[in-house]
């Protein structure tokens, strides 16, 4: 069972080669998004770019801004049992974005299943920065983007105040930023069990998602408070997906000593798909790096879809 059949297909495995080729280049100093070609000067790959963000998300983070805007959220686990979100934007791009912080292994093969996705993170250890570099992504940290794009604002603390400003990348996602994911959006299957919470547990950190039929999305708490953005709006999500991955130790660690966990996110395993009020029981697969993760009911196999909106993807520990 693949996740992706026809041109699509193709178009993911030609590019792979590609990629390769002109990484060096595409990742030099100074290299930005451009709206008219890639950093090497040529055109934009057909299933259009993303540009993702790691934002902070521990309680002195919080309100975070501009992640009501993001198509989805990542919510991935790190040292000592915390958590971090990695905001994906494949279409309206909102005035600012933070609190910016560091990239991860787990973020290499995350986003290796998007078309010429561009990474924005505070930075990374310095044993991690050769894999990132030579990752088929465009990095936009502080010292490879333009000088006005990143900021230190707000009332909060460092380090929980690094935001960036996402048009002053000449960032351009496009409308097929999400084909190459693998996700499908469309009417409420049939079947589920009607849900009204369901909360995901971290060692150190907690995500519930409560359905609100007035306004049909599911409202985000964390680590039981309510998740807000800072103009006081209430984070929802359209569909919230519970993918229980393997997640081990890696060969990194934080200043502390605290082992940094590596999501495995290719693959195969369990999954939990709510939306319109409704839990059904899944299935994903992602054989490849390069491909994306395929959703379907856990009973025939057919493909599940997602409600239309901001999609919230857990990584829960199988």
């Amino acid at each position: 069972m693949g996740t992706r059949t026809g041109a699509g297909t193709r178009k993911r495995h030609t590019r792979v080669a590609a990629v390769a080729a002109v990484a060096a280049l595409a990742l030099a100093p100074g290299c930005t998004l451009s709206k008219t070609g890639g950093a090497d000067g040529n055109p934009p790959s057909d299933g259009g770019r993303v540009l993702a963000v790691k934002i902070d998300n521990v309680r002195p983070a919080r309100p975070q801004t501009g992640l009501e805007a993001a198509d989805v959220v990542y919510a991935e686990q790190v040292e000592a049992g915390l958590s971090r979100l990695m905001a994906v934007y494949a279409g309206r791009l909102p005035p600012a974005v933070g609190p910016v912080r560091s990239a991860r292994e787990t973020d290499l093969e995350l986003l290796r299943q998007f078309d010429d996705p561009a990474l924005v993170f505070s930075g990374a250890q310095s044993k991690l920065l050769p894999l990132i570099s030579a990752a088929p992504l465009r990095q936009l940290s502080p010292g490879k983007a333009p000088g006005d794009a990143y900021f230190r604002g707000g009332d909060k603390a460092a380090p929980h105040n690094l935001f960036v400003r996402p048009k002053a990348l000449d960032a351009d996602p496009g409308d097929g930023g999400l084909e190459s994911t693998g996700f499908r959006f469309g009417p409420r299957p049939k079947g589920g069990t009607p849900e009204r919470e369901a909360t995901v547990r971290f060692p150190a950190a907690r995500f519930t998602f409560t359905w609100s039929a007035e306004r049909e999305r599911w409202l985000v708490s964390m680590d039981g408070e309510r998740a807000r953005t800072t103009d006081g709006g209430t984070l929802a999500a359209s569909t919230v997906v519970v993918q229980y991955v393997k997640v081990r130790e890696s060969r990194f660690h934080d200043r502390s000593g605290n082992n940094t966990p590596l999501t495995e996110t290719v693959g195969s395993g369990k999954a939990r798909v709510l939306r319109d009020g409704r839990a059904y029981e899944a299935r994903w697969e992602r054989p490849l790096p390069q491909d994306g993760t395929e959703f379907t009911t856990a009973d025939g196999g057919a493909q599940l879809p997602f409600a239309k909106g901001q999609v919230w993807v857990v990584y829960a520990k199988a």
